[in-house]
């Protein structure tokens, strides 16, 4: 008799290594953490204020699988406003996080033995949810060149196959910070459009960007409500809202019921009470969104400058999110050494082959912290690499 396990599919599943590392020094108190990507400061008391309230007023049961009529209203406003470009509520649905965003949005245009295509790389639930489908994913890597990481149009489109049935493309990157330049999406639509290839694009960190504008490059901006293109997104990062675990898809219209069906079999709805909060967080939370995004570009440049000023780390500029992804000379396992960084130095940084193969011996700083975590992090950081035999030949 076979033993009761998983499919072949979920058993090859790579395990968050993220997680592995964290788990490893989970509750030690000695140690600094840069592993998750989260604000270290709480969802602002306006959104809060406004959740209890709701649960006061007895909002605890199923709503629309699509969403409230008053949230989709807020996205569609807020996202018409945001890119220049209508997006009515018919075209939105509301989603239990970002990440169930992404997994509806698959589980919609994704199908066994389909070929999928990412840019990497990447927070592995990108690549993995269509390997949960029994897709075949292929990586197109990020390159750093001149301090900054790069990607290579030409390649990507190139890789972009008759036949291939979606693109993942998380701007901006997770890990990297890497930032689709607003040119870039002309020809990548362009030629999805031509070969019949789903967009789907990951735009949780869209506002958590360090250009003058409030929000970066979107394919919304462009999109035709025939197009395939999804867009997939979370009040996460820019609201503080991790803990929420609310998102949002933006679809053609021809995909909706298809996706109101797929949230009925996946979650039902989502929370009426976190709705709630979440329609306030759109009507009064742009200060806030200002505010976070001052916050991480004062703390990108904290934390930039003080592993430049290192021997051996090489750290591209990011161009938008929260994350710092750095390599050491002569460090090529990037596990073994968050470990040591872990019993040696007391700092928590994500490794960076949790992004995939293309990022292993690279590790990921997330700074969204108070200066003085982050200041006393690199302080770690330079103890160890004085005094440690770390990656030494």
């Amino acid at each position: 008799m076979l033993p009761p396990v998983a499919r072949p599919e979920v058993l090859a599943l790579r395990a968050s290594k993220i997680r592995d590392v964290a788990n490893a020094a989970w509750g030690r108190k000695d140690v600094l953490t840069f592993w998750f990507g989260e604000s270290d400061r709480a969802t602002p008391d306006f959104i809060r204020a406004r959740a209890a309230q709701a649960l006061a007023e007895g909002r605890t049961f199923y709503t629309h699988n699509l969403g409230t009529a008053e949230l989709r209203a807020a996205l569609a406003a807020y996202l018409t406003g945001l890119h220049g470009r209508p997006i009515g509520e018919r075209r939105i649905a509301v989603t239990n996080s970002g990440v169930n965003a992404l997994m509806i949005a698959a589980q919609a245009v994704v199908s066994p033995g389909d070929r999928v295509v990412a840019v990497t790389p990447v927070w592995p639930n990108v690549v993995e949810i269509p390997r949960i489908l029994s897709a075949e994913v292929v990586g197109v890597p990020l390159e750093p060149a001149q301090g900054r990481w790069r990607l290579d149009v030409e390649r990507l489109l190139a890789a972009l196959t008759p036949g291939t049935k979606a693109l993942f493309l998380n701007s901006p990157n997770n890990p990297t910070g890497w930032t689709l330049p607003a040119a870039g999406r002309s020809p990548i639509l362009a030629h999805c459009r031509k070969h019949g290839i789903w967009l789907v694009a990951d735009d949780v960190y869209e506002r958590i960007t360090f250009a003058p504008e409030t929000s970066a490059p979107s394919f919304l901006a462009l999109a035709e409500d025939g197009d395939r293109v999804i867009g997939a997104n979370s009040f996460s990062k820019a609201w503080r809202m991790t803990g929420w675990r609310l998102g949002w898809l933006v679809l053609p219209p021809a995909l909706v019921a298809a996706v109101g069906v797929l949230l009925e079999y996946n979650t039902s709805c989502a929370p009426d009470f976190v709705q709630a909060a979440a329609v306030d967080a759109l009507a009064q939370g742009e200060p806030h969104v200002a505010e976070i995004r001052a916050e991480l570009a004062a703390a990108r440049d904290q934390v930039l400058a003080g592993l430049r000023a290192l021997p051996g780390v090489e750290a591209p500029e990011p161009d938008g999110g929260m994350y710092a992804f750095f390599r050491i000379e002569g460090c090529t396992d990037s596990v073994a050494l968050a470990r040591q960084l872990i019993d040696e130095a007391g700092l928590g940084l994500a490794p960076g082959v949790a992004f995939g193969p293309e990022g292993e011996g690279w590790l990921r700083w997330c700074f969204a912290n108070r200066p003085e975590k982050n200041a006393l992090g690199l302080e770690r950081l330079t103890r160890f690499l004085a005094t440690s035999t770390a990656c030494q030949t």
